[in-house]
């Protein structure tokens, strides 16, 4: 058995820098649910330093390097990934390995999951495995490392030492990881100074200058009102509340002529201020807010003008949604807000709104349990399991009445009226289905072109079902066009916000990439699954329990997921819902898509409705 050795992180003095004159392989790591720092790619950690030479205050867009992270943008100043289709934030840091450990070497160690895709290890296990492989060891324990796996060299596996249950493994050649050496020049803080080079047209670029360029305006401004003259020649600076007590002024604006000391003092009308006197220096060594540290692991630092003063009453408070946090206020429409206050003379105060709780605490295995009344806990959709062999005249007839004499009104499918032809005339043609002959829907009674509602069929799913293109009532059992993937769900014992006296059913979805069939809009061609796995949840109640039963209809019938275009990257060829509303958001509702919502089941049950998805298709 080996112990981690010579792969351990090395320590940079705390500022993100390797010593002088040392070289170090740099490895950019970002932190998911579960508390694990996961490395990016080597050739995304070289695309991150590339940036970082350039502006170290900018923002990384992933997607210009590795197209499956299109969605992603890392800030420098937060030190945060922000994703833009679902607003998820997750801090990042930048670590330093050995250069003769494994990504120095390009080595990346990866075992094969459940999809039959590879995953790579955590950069700690990865040189830890790299090291006992380079010694020859027969087998490694990653026991020291918290993980119950042990991994076999000579049949290339991993064992867990619980369920023994064995994973192939893998060890490949890849690119290096980028080198440094010495120090990088400190950036200073964002939003002081501007970027020289030329900016990208990209929509994710887009949106982090128009976020950056409305704070700089605001923060400009109040950077002008910051300072107040004593008679007794203390400079004195108002404590702001801007961004959760980030001062506003960089050290680069400090006052001049002198050195400084800072002391707190209160002003005759009760707020709290900082004065600088220039007699005294201020501590050496001290992180003054607005520099930046390359290095921190997202939670921010305690600095000497950190202390927060309250909000003057009257002083509006606007919750800003940017890359440090969300919010009801989008970041453009609260800098335009500051801009005409701060012209007109009024105070403004931007306050980071609180992040939104994603997930529940960590949930061991063993309090994990099956949802009563349900069986199983997980449900597979294969590639496609459509009825195909009907005639679609056949299927129209089937739910339609002829109509003798029709009213002198239009058809919605062609928009000609239904005493003349089917607008389809001559361009399609079935056996009995004359271009005049009208039917009327047994349930909703709209009346159409039976040729309109042929070319209706043949233009949709083709699964033996028809919907009415007015009333939207489904006859037959509709189904979609979802991908093949799984659903999980089982309960944990955690409670979401009201309903406290409930445990959470939580719905796991997983879709993986694939390549489109002759049901998707581009047979043929690959698309994307972004965000996979996908966590819900509902309250363990007896509605939250028939809304779960349903959802599991809705998925084996295909309609929980489409294929189609974003609505928020824009992306073409991916994975979206199919106007079915889940909650997604555990601890709160930030984001719309969380609890408390008193109405979501009611909504659900509506939305599935819609869907043809009814308590009758609900097998006792």
């Amino acid at each position: 058995m080996l112990r981690p050795s010579s792969g351990v992180l090395i320590s940079v003095n705390g500022l993100g820098f390797p010593p002088q004159n040392l070289a170090r392989v740099v490895v950019w790591e970002w932190l998911n649910e579960h508390g694990r720092w996961r490395p990016y790619t080597a050739a995304v950690c070289h695309h991150i330093e590339n940036v970082l030479k350039e502006d170290a205050r900018g923002s990384v867009v992933l997607g210009q390097v590795d197209p499956q992270l299109a969605p992603y943008i890392i800030d420098l100043q937060s030190m945060h990934q922000f994703r833009q289709d679902t607003g998820t934030m997750r801090p990042v840091r930048r670590n330093f390995y050995d250069p003769s450990s494994a990504p120095g070497k390009g080595i990346v160690w990866e075992w094969e999951n459940d999809n039959n895709s590879w995953t790579p290890y955590d950069m700690d296990i990865c040189i830890t495995i790299q090291n006992a492989y380079e010694k020859q060891h027969p087998w490694l324990d990653l026991s020291s490392l918290g993980f119950c796996y042990l991994i076999y060299f000579n049949s290339m596996s991993q064992m867990n030492r619980q369920t023994q249950r064995k994973r192939r493994l893998r060890r490949r050649m890849d690119l290096a990881y980028p080198l440094t050496m010495g120090s990088i020049p400190k950036s200073q803080s964002w939003p002081v100074g501007t970027n020289s080079g030329q900016p990208c047209s990209c929509q994710q670029c887009l949106l982090v200058n128009s976020t950056r360029a409305a704070s700089n305006a605001i923060l400009a401004s109040q950077r002008r009102k910051v300072y107040v003259g004593n008679s007794n020649g203390t400079l004195t600076v108002r404590q702001s509340n801007t961004f959760n007590g980030t001062a506003l002024w960089s050290v680069g604006t400090m006052p001049t002529g002198g050195t400084a000391k800072m002391e707190q003092v209160r002003s005759p009308s009760g707020m709290q201020v900082t004065t600088f006197s220039r007699s005294q220096s201020a501590p050496t060594g001290t992180q003054l807010p607005g520099q930046n540290n390359l290095n921190r692991p997202g939670t921010q630092q305690v600095a000497i003008l950190s202390t927060r003063a309250s909000i003057p009453p009257g002083v509006p408070a606007l919750p800003v949604k940017n890359l440090n946090g969300t919010g009801p206020v989008h970041p453009a429409l609260a800098g335009m807000t500051g801009i005409l206050m701060c012209a007109a003379g009024l105070p403004v105060c931007l306050t980071r709104a609180p992040k939104p709780i994603l997930h529940p605490p960590p949930v061991s295995k063993s309090d994990i349990k099956p949802v009563p009344g349900i069986n199983g806990i997980c449900r597979k959709t294969k590639k496609k399991h459509l009825k195909k062999s009907k005639n679609p005249e056949d299927v129209v007839r089937r739910y339609i009445q002829k109509v003798k004499s029709p009213p002198d009104e239009d058809c919605t499918i062609c928009m000609e009226r239904l005493v003349a032809s089917s607008g389809y005339e001559g361009l399609l043609s079935h056996r009995g289905a004359k271009p005049e002959l009208v039917g009327k829907l047994g349930k909703c009674g709209h009346m159409y072109h039976l040729l309109c509602l042929v070319a209706m069929y043949n233009n949709g799913n083709k699964d033996g079902s028809l919907q009415c293109p007015t009333c939207k009532a489904i006859y037959g059992e509709k189904t979609g066009t979802q991908p093949p993937g799984k659903m999980e769900f089982h309960i944990i014992p955690h409670s979401l916000p009201g309903y406290t006296e409930s445990k959470t059913i939580r719905i796991v979805y997983d879709i993986p990439t694939g390549i489109q069939g002759p049901e998707h809009p581009n047979p043929g061609k690959k698309f994307t699954a972004r965000g996979f796995p996908r966590h819900c949840y509902l309250p363990d109640n007896e509605k939250g329990r028939k809304v779960l039963k349903l959802l599991i209809v809705a998925w084996d019938r295909r309609l929980i997921f489409t294929i189609g275009t974003s609505s928020t990257t824009g992306e073409c060829d991916t994975v979206v819902w199919n106007e079915i509303h889940h909650k997604t958001e555990f601890g709160s509702n930030l984001t719309g898509h969380g609890y408390p919502d008193p109405n979501y089941l009611d909504n659900v049950l509506a939305e599935l409705m819609a869907q043809g998805v009814l308590e009758a298709n609900l097998k006792d």
